[in-house]
């Protein structure tokens, strides 16, 4: 068995907490993709701009990560329906936990919140089960 460290990972995870810990110190916003993306859906007077501009340099990053030979995972085209039924489950998903692995596992945690330590723990629980039944069952 080889033992291979996720360099890109780790680079990748330290950003994230870094950009998050940024936007909390500097504007006190939670750097949480659902509620950034709910905010500009049902926008407040003044509070659309920092969130356009998260989502949109968000998305611009893969330009910006090409010059370093990074690979981006792709997404299975087997099955459009499949992958927009799975969007629309993690949708109903972070409604129904008021908040998104992003908000929750980076920012959440970080502020020590019970309610986001918890939703931690079960966004985790669920990544390991689908895992198990995928390698058991195989695709679907």
């Amino acid at each position: 068995m080889t033992f291979s460290i996720p360099w890109h990972a780790l680079l990748g995870g330290m950003l994230l907490g870094l950009s998050a810990a940024i936007l909390m110190l500097f504007s006190g916003k939670v750097a949480g993709i659902s509620g950034i993306v709910n905010g500009l859906i049902q926008p407040k007077k003044g509070d659309t701009a920092w969130r356009a501009a998260f989502i949109i340099t968000m998305i611009l990053s893969a330009v910006f990560i090409a010059p370093f030979d990074i690979n981006l995972p792709l997404v299975s085209t087997d099955s459009y329906l499949l992958i927009a039924l799975a969007g629309l489950l993690v949708g109903v998903g972070t409604r129904l936990g008021n908040g998104c692995t992003s908000g929750h596992g980076i920012v959440g945690m970080g502020r020590f919140s019970i309610r986001s330590i918890v939703a931690t723990v079960v966004f985790m629980l669920s990544a390991i089960v689908v895992v198990y039944f995928r390698q058991l069952f195989g695709t679907i």
